[in-house]
């Protein structure tokens, strides 16, 4: 169906019409989309807590399991010290060392040297020779003047409680070992020689065991000096190793106690760090969980929860398409109605009831903005004979046909055409002067004779058409119907005078209407 719309309000109310068929499925399927990112957007918020929750878990737990180790191991390191504190003041003591070789061994050792990871209490002398050994009454034979925790004490009067880096003893067959050693002094101040009990490495190792950091977690001591005196998970190269240099290292020398995450250089795995500097031990210890396994538990729960929003959320935007193109089929199926409901179907022009809301319109804003107002009444001549000749159908073709010449020939925005009932059109012509409205009438007739449609009963052979004008000036009075009436009069006139002609009613006192005859 071929529809145009001239008439300028009616124009914008079908603008209006298709706008909103567009607008509203489009607010729609806007609102869906909006409404699936703003829920996106909040389980994404949430699984952003949940990430940081477990961040935070992962450094309280690090936190805790770093306390564990270090309160073990600072009791039993402060054990050992106090034995060793005891051989000291017992080789400074003449008595002690004047008693026989078995009650002086019961008098200088404790029941520490019973200890499962104890290796040995020795004593040595100012050259480094075995001198005393809690392993027997004799003392085994072995000189240790080139180990560093020997060395420390002779050339440091101060030197204090030492803790050796990582070894392998000379004595039980190269088992990893450290050392606490103490300085033995002569009355005069004079080096007298160490005592030094040794620890194996194999108590940090079961107690590091013993700790859950997950599968790619790790847990290390490591002395303030850079080197690594155990690691868990366990590797014998790692014990003595000096990670001085390490970026990770550089950090645990910068606070008493933090947290990280960083790659560790062993195994370049990237982990989550807290360590503690031990406050009475040149001791660090380093807790790293695993970033992998940090976010396992937590990555599952994402993976589920951000599948399943995905999936609704493109479930929702989904629907709201679906819910969108329905709602642009309804609208547009109620604007095509409303369209038939005002035009009419076989010319494709306004019906009688478009025409009378137009005229009504245009009738008003003439009279507030004081314009012309004009009106053609078109009427096609012996349209009965025609039909009763040709039949129907050929009538229906003749009426479309003069359709589009009507059609044609009005050209402005503000103009429209209207099927006024059987044969007959009518065109509004605002803002338009008597002598606009006869030109424009005289177009539209000259078309449609020039279609050349052949018509046995007119006396030209062809169909042809009266039109009738009428102009309406703000200074008149009357209503739009005195337009009508005077327009079907002028219409009258011009097939009483012999049809295919053009009729201008004159508003004067004479009456009638001026004829324009081709």
């Amino acid at each position: 169906m071929q529809t145009v719309t001239n008439n300028r309000r009616g124009r914008a109310s079908l603008t209006d019409q298709f706008w909103r068929s567009r607008s509203a499925p489009l607010a729609l399927v806007c609102g869906g989309i909006v409404i699936a990112l703003v829920v996106t957007a909040l389980f994404a918020a949430v699984l952003y807590q949940g990430r940081l929750d477990a961040m935070e878990r992962a450094r309280e737990t690090s936190r805790n399991l770093a306390l564990v180790a270090e309160r073990d191991i600072e009791r039993n390191l402060e054990l050992y010290a106090l034995s060793l504190q005891a051989v000291v003041d017992g080789v400074r003591d003449p008595e002690v060392m004047a008693l026989p070789p078995r009650l002086r061994a019961q008098v200088l050792f404790d029941r520490a040297t019973t200890a499962r990871d104890l290796g040995a209490i020795l004593v040595l002398d100012a050259s480094g020779n075995i001198i005393i050994d809690s392993a027997s009454e004799v003392a085994r034979t072995g000189n240790f003047a080139d180990r560093r925790y020997f060395t420390v004490q002779r050339d440091n009067p101060n030197a204090g409680l030492y803790i050796s880096d990582p070894y392998e003893s000379r004595l039980r067959d190269g088992s990893p070992s450290i050392a606490m050693t103490r300085r033995i002094s002569r009355p005069d101040g004079s080096f007298a020689g160490i005592a030094l009990i040794t620890i194996n490495l194999d108590y940090f190792h079961r107690l590091f065991a013993g700790l859950s950091l997950g599968p790619h977690g790790a847990i290390s001591l490591i002395g303030k000096s850079g080197i690594m005196v155990m690691r868990q998970p366990y590797d014998e190269r790692t014990p003595g190793r000096d990670i001085s240099k390490a970026s990770t290292f550089r950090r645990f020398r910068t606070a008493a106690e933090g947290s990280f995450s960083e790659t560790a250089s062993i195994d370049g795995v990237r982990r989550f760090y807290y360590f503690r500097n031990f406050p009475d031990l040149p001791l660090i210890i380093m807790v790293a969980e695993a970033e992998q396994d940090i976010y396992a538990g937590w990555r599952r729960r994402a993976i589920t929860i951000g599948s399943l929003m995905a999936a609704f959320a493109l479930g929702f935007v989904g629907l709201s398409f679906l819910l969108g193109a329905q709602l642009r089929r309804r609208m547009r199926a109620e604007s095509e109605l409303e369209l038939l409901a005002r035009t009419d179907g076989l010319t494709g022009l306004h019906n009688r009831r478009t025409l009378g809301e137009i005229l009504e319109q245009e009738w008003r804003r003439a009279r507030r903005t004081r314009s012309m107002f004009s009106l053609l009444f078109v009427d096609i001549d012996r349209f009965k004979a025609y039909n009763d000749t040709y039949g129907h159908q050929a009538g229906d073709d003749a009426l479309a046909a003069v359709a589009r010449c009507i059609r044609d020939n009005i050209r402005r925005p503000a103009d429209s055409a209207a099927r006024y009932g059987g044969e007959e059109f009518v065109v509004v012509l605002p803002d338009t002067a008597p002598g606009g409205a006869s030109q424009i009438a005289e177009q539209i007739r000259a078309a449609i004779s020039e279609l050349a449609i052949e018509h046995a009963g007119s006396e030209y052979g062809r169909v042809t058409a009266s039109i009738g004008a009428a102009s309406w000036c703000p200074d008149q009075q009357g209503d739009v119907s005195s337009v009508i009436r005077a327009a079907d009069e002028a219409l009258y006139s011009a097939k009483a005078s012999g049809r295919n002609r053009v009729g201008q009613f004159r508003a004067s006192g004479t009456g009638g209407a001026d004829l324009r005859q081709p």
